[in-house]
């Protein structure tokens, strides 16, 4: 299941059509020539723009420091900086207000609800009219992410797959060839669920009170498992009315690994979920493996003491995961585009990217940042970081959807018993419960229509 695009099905398709619609505009204009802008005459208030962005303070203190040399080095606008903790911050504001900042972050999440309001100003011409050549430096996914009607909403900045984080001590892959069990052949390459189940096996130790799994019980926490088993989430990857939890694929995936995600034995308790996190339960060493993305390494690695590393999802029918995706749009109502696309190109530069990526927590859609050593770190855990580069390929894009936090949260007691409930009497009640409920959310008119034509009884004769 792929994100939602409206082109071409691979990555290289999509790319060349963004860049052919962008380039054919560009010449029927004037033979190639840059078309004129139809803007207004600058006024003081034209010249001051503003950058929203979200994150961890480092990251945010980042792109100030971007934002400042953006400042001294063009005098078309002064960029001044509004951050949130979070994405969500972010996006509640701007939805209670109503206001878009003129350049700001996003998450391809939030992509149909920008999309919807009409409130993105596409930058591929924008990018291209500046010499920016997308050609083999971005990422594909990161992409097609961020890419629908052939052109290109906001330029990708990060992609970050969610990968197995593991304690070391714990999980000791040699250790466990040397009492005859599998693991994987090298340290940070792939591996399957007979692994990883053999790896929870071994760092699930009652002695020393530690657990080997932590799986969220959520869509997001649930996906890869279901993805990488051939299961799908959705009855469609662009217009989805319901989960699928009650399909056979997916029910067929989820029989094969619910018994290891939720066995009591390898995973932590509710009673010890409501002491600490299991993020926490990690920091203090007593739980072997949770997935994750980037943005967790920064503050791992100031746990004193703790050895960690990554390794991508396991695989058990192919190589499956989900992914976070930030890009950097430009509001359709901004009155200074040509400072936008200039703060955008600025930003978009390797030495830009270097700098945030810097940081730890973001997974660049610019390749040759990536590979780099500014976001591999080596010396610095994990000793795996091309992990997060590696597993990019194996990211599938859920459709876009417009209410993903209410959806998340409708479903979220029946996602809680599947992987929590000391018993799971009827996996396929359960599963069909969950399908059902989700139509509240994504196809709330059918449901409506069919519980109206449903007879409730019977008049008396």
């Amino acid at each position: 299941m792929r994100a939602r695009h409206r082109f071409g099905s691979t990555g290289a398709g999509v790319l060349a059509l963004v860049l052919a619609a962008s380039l054919v505009a560009g010449c029927e204009a004037d033979e190639g020539a840059v078309p004129p802008r139809d803007e207004p005459p600058r006024t003081a208030v034209d010249r001051t723009l503003t950058f929203a962005a979200f994150g961890p303070a480092p990251e945010v203190d980042a792109y100030r420091s971007l934002v400042s040399v953006y400042n001294s080095l063009y005098d078309d606008a002064e960029m001044e900086v509004v951050s949130y903790s979070s994405r969500q911050e972010f996006m509640g504001t701007m939805r209670e207000s109503g206001e878009v900042p003129d350049v700001f972050l996003a998450s391809g999440r939030d992509l149909k609800w920008l999309e919807d309001r009409q409130v993105l100003q596409p930058v591929d011409q924008l990018l291209l009219e500046r010499g920016v050549d997308f050609g083999d430096l971005y990422s594909r996914d990161s992409v097609l992410a961020f890419s629908s009607e052939s052109r290109l909403q906001c330029m990708p900045v990060g992609i970050s797959p969610m990968v197995m984080f593991y304690n070391t001590e714990l999980v000791d892959f040699d250790a466990m060839v040397r009492r005859g069990l599998s693991a994987p052949a090298e340290e940070g390459l792939s591996w399957n669920f007979a692994q990883f189940s053999a790896a929870a096996e071994f760092a699930s130790r009652p002695g020393r009170n530690t657990k080997g799994l932590y799986v969220d019980p959520s869509l997001e926490g649930l996906a890869p498992w279901i993805y990488s088993a051939d299961g799908q989430l959705f009855d469609s990857s662009t217009e989805p009315t319901r989960l699928t939890f009650s399909d056979d694929s997916t029910l067929a995936a989820l029989e094969t690994v619910l018994p290891v995600l939720r066995d009591p034995r390898l995973t932590l308790t509710p009673a010890q979920l409501e002491r600490r996190s299991a993020v926490e339960w990690f920091e203090r060493g007593k739980l072997a493996m949770m997935p994750g993305y980037r943005s967790l390494v920064p503050r791992l690695r100031d746990v004193p003491g703790l050895q960690f590393d990554v390794i991508q999802m396991p695989s058990v029918e192919r190589n499956a995961t989900v992914g976070e995706l930030t890009g950097m749009c430009v509001s359709a109502e901004t009155r200074n585009t040509a400072a936008a696309a200039d703060f955008l190109v600025h930003m978009a530069s390797a030495v830009s990217v270097r700098r945030v990526a810097s940081e730890g927590y973001l997974v660049p859609a610019n390749l040759e940042v990536a590979y780099s050593s500014d976001f591999i770190q080596p010396g610095r855990a994990p000793d795996h970081g091309q992990v997060f580069t590696n597993a990019i390929r194996t990211i599938v894009l859920p459709p876009l959807l417009d209410d993903e936090p209410e959806l998340e949260l409708t479903v979220a007691d029946e996602l809680e018993e599947l992987l929590l409930a000391p018993v799971l009497t009827d996996l396929e009640a359960l599963a069909t419960e969950i399908d059902e409920e989700s139509r509240t959310i994504l196809d709330p008119e059918g449901l409506a229509e069919e519980q109206s034509e449903s007879p409730t009884g019977t008049e008396s004769p």
